[in-house]
């Protein structure tokens, strides 16, 4: 099944299988090619730049598509960790959709995986329903996926969060994609192959190749 860049909602969520997954990647990748905006709610690592900086970096698109990100922590942590360690709290409360957007479609991107912890009581998870958007899924392709991915489609369901497919990151395993598309009853929107450069030009033509044709 191929799917059209039509098909995508007008606001929805990049959520992560694990960290390291290739969330903000596939961000950049439909920033791109939607012509989208794109918010990183949370921030945590600043070094070499924050992901905000880097999307801006290698889709070449001007500030009207980029948010101010609502806490933009210090270190590489989970929220929680980061946040105490820069001395703030995270709160469910202290977050809010942008409004009056200049673009037809916004991209939020989520902070590691579903359940990493905010604060005390509250996880990514609890943000994105709070936001009430669904979900594309980014997993990688390669060995330990098919785990990670059911358990993550699994705690979506039980939240009532709508998943609208995945995106397999890496090189491309028949065996994986069939298995998550099977056993976790969801259409597999892309397969992400590892781009040798990240920049416009290549972002632009991999989204052709893969929502376009």
């Amino acid at each position: 099944m191929t799917f059209s860049s039509t098909w995508f909602p007008d606001q929805f969520f990049i959520a992560g299988t694990d960290t390291n997954v290739g969330k903000t990647v596939v961000s950049a990748l439909l920033t791109l090619g939607l012509n989208a905006a794109y918010w990183k709610p949370i921030q945590s690592g600043l070094d070499p730049i924050s992901d905000t900086n880097y999307v801006r970096q290698v889709t070449g698109l001007d500030d009207s598509h980029f948010y101010k990100e609502r806490f933009s922590l210090t270190q590489p942590l989970s929220p929680h960790a980061a946040a105490a360690i820069d001395g703030v709290s995270i709160h469910l409360s202290d977050f809010e959709m942008p409004t009056g957007l200049p673009h037809r479609y916004l991209i939020i991107e989520g902070a590691g995986g579903l359940m990493v912890p905010l604060n005390d009581q509250d996880f990514v998870i609890d943000l994105i329903k709070q936001f009430q958007l669904p979900v594309c899924l980014v997993a990688r392709s390669t060995l330990g996926t098919i785990n990670h991915t059911l358990l993550s489609i699994s705690q979506l369901r039980r939240m009532e969060i709508p998943i609208l497919g995945v995106i397999l990151n890496g090189p491309k395993n028949e065996g994986n994609r069939a298995a998550i598309a099977h056993y976790g009853n969801v259409p597999i929107l892309a397969e992400l192959e590892l781009l040798d450069e990240i920049n416009p030009a290549t972002l632009k033509r991999t989204f052709d190749q893969l929502f376009q044709s």
